[in-house]
């Protein structure tokens, strides 16, 4: 590590942490030449998969993109943002756990539909209406006795 002081190249850790609920390492440091110290953080780069869209295009997950996705679902319903945060780390670790470096666009969408049916089942219906293009009043009734359905046999 090189001291953002003086550019020496050898410095020594003083004291590390575990900070942001374990998932980062921080550590204070002290330069050998100029004796400045100064903090860095240690976080474990967890590459995410590349995601097929329907076409066959390939892009990089965006975080940003399926955040959006769920907040316009969740647009005016009682649900907090940290629930949201978590909600999205939950999808994020799904992706990462299939251990696949692609994965269809269709797997994110129901990963996604799985974490809104826990945080809002009217933002549940919200997204699957456009993600699976309901056609009639119909397929909305079908879904929505689904999810009664499911209520129904947690209890």
């Amino acid at each position: 590590m090189h001291c953002p002081f003086c550019s020496a190249v050898d410095t020594k850790v003083i004291d590390s942490r575990l900070v942001a609920e374990g998932n980062s390492v921080r550590r204070r440091r002290e330069c050998v030449t100029c004796a400045e110290r100064f903090t860095t953080y240690e976080t474990a780069e967890l590459v995410m998969p590349r995601i097929i869209k329907a076409g066959g295009i390939r892009e990089p997950f965006n975080e940003d993109k399926m955040t959006a996705g769920l907040m316009k679902a969740l647009e005016k319903r009682p649900v907090s943002i940290e629930s949201v945060e978590e909600a999205v780390s939950k999808i994020k670790a799904s992706l990462r756990a299939t251990g696949e470096r692609e994965v269809e666009s269709r797997a994110v969408g129901e990963l996604v539909m799985n974490q809104l049916r826990d945080l809002d089942e009217v933002a549940f219906v919200r997204f699957a209406s456009v993600y699976r293009s309901f056609k009639d009043l119909e397929e909305f009734r079908q879904e929505i006795d689904r999810l009664s359905n499911r209520d129904d046999q947690s209890e």
